[in-house]
């Protein structure tokens, strides 16, 4: 995205109302707090704004060992079906440092409803008690997890998704691609905003930097609690767009699962995610991608106010119900 001279005319004007909303709050920025206090506060403010959980017929807590034999947290959601029913693994954002299961549950919840599957959310390990690539090897535990045990979930294990938003859509992206190279079929990869380049250069870097939600200084505190050194900026778990293997090859993404990617307009990481897309397509995968005019990163967990988040969550219900068939 180009620069634009005044980007705040971008934004619709629900969107606009929402941050001089926040704005008038006054609560301190996020990077200005410890991670502690970056947690609590977001956990506090991530409903004030999202829609009411959905009823669902089905909520049940599970514990999927991870490959340290730590026990991951995670979260069922299904509507009544008599039928066994197809599986998104749901991973939320948060900057790999803040977020859980419980600041997303109304998406989560919506989701299922929606696309008449069943979804997983998946509490990952989170920064800065533990470092990259820990949520990526949860990521992957979980899946793989799923995959092994859907039957006796009365889950159809043949019919898998992987999904998130902004760092869950890295993890998302990133699971995707170690699911072609193991041989695990997935049916879609659901990216909201997804954060896919090592370094944050981009021009929606620069003109989004300020006054967006998310700004210039709450990514390099998110990044300085997950990265254990610069070097792994330049790893391809971290940047599945730009970065590399141990051998320096940038990882190819021939075979990987279809995408959706929904994107905010007024948001740094918009030009990083159509980059994406643009090598997904490249590489034969079929991409589905759509840029929701004048919203900010995080739109999706603010339907009360603004109606692209529903429109978003519907039309990622919709990819799910044709990926899964």
């Amino acid at each position: 995205m180009s620069h634009h001279p005044n980007p705040r005319s971008l934004l619709t004007a629900q969107m606009r109302g929402v941050l001089d909303r926040i704005a008038r709050a006054g609560h301190p920025p996020m990077h200005a707090l410890s991670p502690d206090q970056a947690k609590r506060a977001y956990e506090a403010g991530a409903g004030v704004l999202d829609i009411p959980p959905h009823k669902l017929a089905r909520v049940e807590d599970l514990v999927i060992p991870a490959r340290d034999g730590f026990q991951v947290p995670a979260r069922l959601y299904a509507p009544a079906s008599e039928q066994p029913l197809p599986v998104l693994m749901y991973l939320h954002g948060g900057g790999f440092t803040v977020g859980s299961v419980a600041t997303h549950e109304p998406l989560c919840r919506h989701l299922a409803h929606l696309a008449h599957c069943a979804v997983v959310s998946v509490d990952y390990r989170l920064a800065p008690d533990w470092k990259f690539p820990t949520a990526v090897h949860d990521a992957w535990d979980n899946l793989a997890w799923l995959r092994e045990h859907a039957s006796a979930l009365r889950l159809d294990g043949s019919r898998l998704a992987v999904g998130g938003d902004s760092a869950g859509g890295t993890l998302a992206a990133v699971t995707a691609i170690a699911a072609r190279d193991a041989g695990l079929p997935l049916s879609l990869q659901l990216l909201f905003y997804p954060g896919t380049a090592g370094h944050q250069n981009t021009p929606s870097h620069k003109t989004f930097a300020d006054g967006f939600l998310l700004e210039e200084p709450h990514i390099s505190y998110f990044f300085g609690h997950y990265l254990r050194s610069a070097a792994d900026r330049d790893d391809w778990r971290f940047a599945p767009l730009d970065g590399v293997d141990e051998d320096g090859h940038v990882r190819e993404l021939d075979g990987v699962a279809p995408a959706w990617i929904g994107l905010a307009e007024c948001d740094c990481l918009t030009d990083e995610g159509v980059m994406y897309g643009d090598r997904l397509r490249l590489a034969g995968v079929p991409v589905d991608l759509e840029i929701y005019a004048g919203v900010v990163h995080g739109f999706i967990q603010f339907g009360r106010a603004i109606p692209e988040a529903l429109r978003a969550h519907n039309d990622a219900a919709r990819a799910l119900r044709h990926a899964f068939g």
